[in-house]
C-alpha cells in the first residue's frame, strides 16, 4: 500500500518537476539598492540622484530627533571621511531624512553642522521621502511613545556607498568603527595604482 502511494505521488509530481526549471537567478547587488529620487537640499534647492554623479555618495536615513542612531552614523561617517585625507574628499555624505514634517531645510541645516560642512540634507514631502527610501529598501515607521513629545520613527540604519556612476557599491552596517568605514570606503574611492 506505501509502496503504491509513493509511486502514485511519484507520477503525479512528474509533470510539476519537469516545468518547474532552475529557479531564477538573484538581481546583482547594484540592481537591489538606490534609484531616482527627487528631494529638497537643506539649502532650499531641488536635488536629484543625478546632481551627485562624479563623485562618491555616502548616504544614510536618518532624523535630526534621533537620539542614538543617527547622531552615531553621522559622527562615524564625518571621522572616516577625515581619516581618508585627500580620498575622502571625493565622496559627499548625505542625510535623507525620514522626519519630512519636522525636518525643514533649515532644520537640516542646522543639525548637519555639527557633523561637517560638507554633509548635505536632504528632506522633501512623505510622498518623495518614502519613495527614496523604497528605492533604498529602507523601512520607515511613525509611532507615539509614552512620555515623549512628538513622534518618533523607526528606520533603517544602513549607510550605502554609491559610485560616481550612481551605482551601489557596498552596504556599511550602523556602528561599524570609523577605522573600520574608512578602510571599506577606501577601497572603492582610493585611486589604484
Amino acid at each position: 500500500m506505501i509502496r503504491t502511494l509513493t509511486i502514485l505521488l511519484l507520477l503525479l509530481a512528474a509533470p510539476l518537476a519537469a516545468t518547474a526549471g532552475p529557479a531564477p537567478a538573484a538581481p546583482p547587488l547594484q540592481k537591489l539598492f538606490g534609484g531616482p529620487f527627487t528631494l529638497t537640499d537643506h539649502d532650499g534647492r531641488t536635488r536629484t540622484e543625478k546632481d551627485f554623479r562624479g563623485r562618491f555618495v555616502l548616504l544614510t536615513f536618518g532624523f535630526t530627533h534621533c537620539p542614538d542612531i543617527c547622531p552615531t552614523n553621522l559622527n562615524a561617517m564625518a571621522a572616516a571621511l577625515d581619516r581618508l585625507g585627500d580620498a575622502g574628499k571625493r565622496v559627499t555624505p548625505l542625510l535623507i531624512s525620514v522626519d519630512p514634517a519636522r525636518d525643514t531645510p533649515a532644520v537640516l541645516k542646522d543639525y548637519l553642522a555639527n557633523f561637517g560642512p560638507r554633509f548635505i540634507g536632504l528632506t522633501g514631502t512623505p510622498a518623495q521621502v518614502l519613495a527614496a527610501a523604497k528605492a533604498y529598501r529602507v523601512h520607515i515607521r511613525l509611532y507615539e511613545r509614552p512620555g515623549h513629545q512628538g513622534h518618533q520613527v523607526d528606520h533603517g540604519s544602513l549607510i550605502y556607498l554609491i559610485g560616481p556612476d550612481g551605482k551601489f557599491r557596498t552596504l556599511i552596517p550602523h556602528n561599524t568603527p570609523p577605522e573600520r568605514m574608512a578602510a571599506i570606503i577606501g577601497k572603492y574611492v582610493t585611486p589604484r595604482r
